[in-house]
């Protein structure tokens, strides 16, 4: 397949696609933004990943590339807000990649980075046999402790439900220690600032009272920032049920220690987001203490064990993966309660509340490679 030459526009955005029978995806030449990702289940597609309300080039150029694009999941180098670096989760996310390479069910794009030294090579691949994304970033030639993360935006049903999202086990939770939205010009948050908690059942509200992160839409009207950070063990997990299937991630936790949850619902009113960005989640697989760099490499987490940055030295190579996929459950599967390696290095056991189990198709060893 040549994929250079299908790169096409989709939703305002240069893209270029591959595709198998069971997965689909399009991928922004601007920012290297994953979507639409399109999984076949046994009788139709579905596609979890977020599109923004507006079209990347219907937006002012006050925007930022990020926000024009943001869609599905893209790769953040550093991440977060930083200073003396001028976009938003560096220039990963906002900056023009290169194509290098592709076969039938993979590509490999490539971005020379001009906030720090080095450079990025993006590798995603699909398995014919799997509903999932095998996600690989390369960082080379960059030398000091550096903040990163996946972010991957997943947009829920307006109607139906409940839809539930769960982790696996966590060493420590906390909303934003900062106000993550300004009411000045027109944001709003309703989780309470800095609050810890120790599941996602019980987190406290900013006006009293307390909420569970478990279900979703909800609060609508807000935007609030809370993260997990993972215990380490195989792999950790992220899942998200929907309407008669989950999409889960898995990360290795020596490279993605933590999650962040972005709940976007209709909380910000400036230009592009105008309150239509609604009923959208981020569930981010980061290396950070929220989103500034200059906090991470303090690390207020440090007498918990977890790591909030990477050193990264120009003598080698660091490769960061990610597994991303979706499969089909009864339509009263509910909340997923875990996810464990299979037998075999190929599959994946998914449990819900009442012990029924699934096995998944999948490559969970892709995570360790080397190993």
């Amino acid at each position: 397949m040549r994929t250079r030459d299908l790169k096409i526009k989709i939703h305002g955005a240069a893209s270029f696609w591959v595709s198998s029978e069971r997965v689909e995806f399009y991928l922004s030449e601007i920012g290297g933004h994953l979507a639409p990702v399109n999984f076949k289940l046994k009788h139709r597609w579905v596609s979890p990943f977020s599109l923004p309300p507006w079209e990347a080039d219907e937006s002012s150029s006050q925007v930022s590339p990020i926000e024009k694009i943001l869609r599905g999941d893209f790769f953040c180098f550093p991440f977060g807000l930083n200073k003396g670096i001028p976009h938003v989760h560096g220039d990963a996310p906002n900056l023009k990649w290169k194509y290098i390479k592709s076969n039938v069910y993979s590509i490999e794009l490539q971005l020379s980075l001009k906030c720090v030294k080095g450079k990025i090579t993006k590798i995603i691949s699909i398995n014919p046999n799997h509903r999932a994304l095998y996600q690989e970033h390369i960082i080379e030639g960059v030398q000091g402790h550096f903040n990163y993360g996946h972010h991957a935006i997943l947009h829920f049903p307006e109607k139906g439900g409940p839809y539930h999202i769960n982790v696996s086990p966590f060493l420590h939770g906390e909303v934003c220690p900062v106000p993550f939205s300004n009411p000045a010009i027109g944001e709003y948050s309703a989780l309470k600032v800095g609050a810890k908690f120790n599941s996602l059942d019980k987190v406290a509200m900013a006006n009293g009272g307390f909420t569970s992160l478990h279900e979703y839409p909800a609060r609508a009207g807000y935007e609030d920032l809370a993260m997990v950070s993972s215990s380490k063990n195989r792999f950790a997990w992220t899942a998200v049920t929907l309407d008669g299937y989950i999409w889960f991630s898995l990360k290795n936790t020596e490279t993605l220690p933590s999650t962040i949850f972005w709940f976007t619902n209709g909380g910000r009113h400036q230009e592009p987001w105008g309150g239509r960005h609604r009923n959208r989640v981020g569930l981010e697989e980061v290396n950070t203490y929220f989103d500034s760099l200059s906090q991470s490499r303090k690390n207020p987490l440090h007498n918990r064990g977890i790591a909030t940055t990477r050193y990264f030295s120009r003598a080698r190579s660091t490769s960061i993966r990610l597994i991303q996929a979706v499969h089909q459950v009864p339509k009263n599967f509910g909340m997923v309660t875990d996810i464990v390696a299979g037998e075999s290095p190929n599959e994946v056991s998914v449990s819900n509340k009442e012990g029924r189990k699934i096995t998944v198709p999948l490559d969970w060893s892709f995570l360790h490679p080397g190993s």
